[in-house]
């Protein structure tokens, strides 16, 4: 067995090979871990010893067909299944055992007919906007030395509503808040109406000391981004248009209407989508 929490066992570095009930399977170790409070985010974290075979891949007794969905997941977050997919009940017994709980949820809802031909339909519209604000704050320069200072921050705001809760999950997977002093943050839904997603983020200019914009409670938004890069920032509305627009095409959506300028899309304060 190897301890990844041993200093004498070997380093695990990218690439990482998995054999899974003999289907060998190549990653990274962000992949792997993206769901940290899961069983196998747990494996490669250190803390569950691991086996290895005898051409060094980490070994998983589990069935490996099915890994390839779950690995799939893990990668980008949307549940991608064949249209004649038949082992539903297979799937959710090995995210299961990996703990893998957005997963095991996602499973959820398309056992209830949400991922079914009729549960695929749906709207969704995405409405942004930024506003200007103007903060005025005193800047300690000496001892008994203090300057006004005004500095300028834009206020983005985003709302977002879908017919399928199932993407409105999606999207707060897809983005995180940052705050200087705390760890990455998952938006969540407005509190009871799952199908209504509320962002507002500010971006911190240079002139705005740190500690006065933890102090106005002021979060960045990221989005989640293939590895090794992890997150990227969302600076302005444009951003976060474009990972929208990424997200909603991935999922089957077309474009219905871009407004104020259809030949300007990533510029728009509103896109509606439909999906059939």
């Amino acid at each position: 067995m190897l301890n990844l929490n041993n200093p004498d066992s070997n380093a695990l570095q990218d690439p990482v090979s998995l054999n899974v009930g003999g289907e060998v399977y190549t990653t990274t170790l962000d992949t792997l871990t993206r769901c940290q409070d899961s069983m196998l985010g747990a494996m490669f974290k250190g803390q569950l010893p691991l086996l290895r075979d005898r051409r060094g891949n980490f070994f998983i007794d589990r069935d490996g067909k099915v890994f390839r969905y779950i690995l799939n997941y893990l990668r980008s977050s949307s549940l991608d299944l064949p249209d004649d997919f038949k082992e539903m009940s297979l799937l959710k017994r090995e995210a299961d055992f990996y703990q893998i709980r957005p997963l095991l949820e996602e499973i959820g809802r398309r056992e209830a007919g949400e991922g079914g031909p009729a549960g695929r339909s749906a709207v969704l519209s995405a409405d942004v906007d930024s506003q200007l604000r103007m903060l005025h704050f005193n800047l300690k320069r000496a001892p008994e030395n203090y300057e006004l200072c005004t500095v300028a921050v834009r206020v983005h705001t985003a709302n977002v509503f879908c017919t399928s809760c199932a993407f409105v999950q999606l999207l707060c997977r897809r983005f995180s808040y940052l705050r200087a002093r705390e760890g990455p943050l998952a938006p969540q839904p407005d509190e009871g109406r799952p199908n209504y997603l509320r962002l507002e983020w500010t971006p911190r200019p240079e002139q705005l000391p740190p500690e006065q914009y933890e102090k106005h409670r002021f979060r960045e938004l990221a989005a989640a981004a293939p590895p090794p890069r992890g997150s990227l920032p969302v600076p302005d509305t444009r951003a976060f248009m474009e990972e929208v627009l990424k997200l909603a095409l991935a999922e089957g959506f077309r474009v219905d209407s871009v407004f104020p300028d259809p030949a300007d899309i990533l510029n728009c304060r509103s896109l509606r989508f439909v999906r059939y």
